[in-house]
């Protein structure tokens, strides 16, 4: 089983992206995308939109497998 962490990071890793870079195209710090990849917090909903435009990805495969 998933989950969103394990999508997110998976999904950031395959496009070639550091956390650092992810996080400054979404205006946050490292530090908070390391916290949703590790699953100890979870993104906001605008936020998570903001995830799928830098992806390039729809909701389905960032919520892929996860219950």
């Amino acid at each position: 089983m998933n989950t969103f962490g394990d999508n997110l990071k998976h999904l950031r890793k395959s496009r070639k992206i550091s956390q650092q870079e992810f996080a400054q195209k979404l205006q946050t710090t490292q530090q908070r995308v390391s916290e949703w990849e590790c699953n100890k917090v979870e993104p906001s909903l605008y936020n998570i939109i903001k995830i799928l435009k830098i992806l390039e990805i729809d909701f389905d495969e960032l919520t892929d497998g996860i219950e």
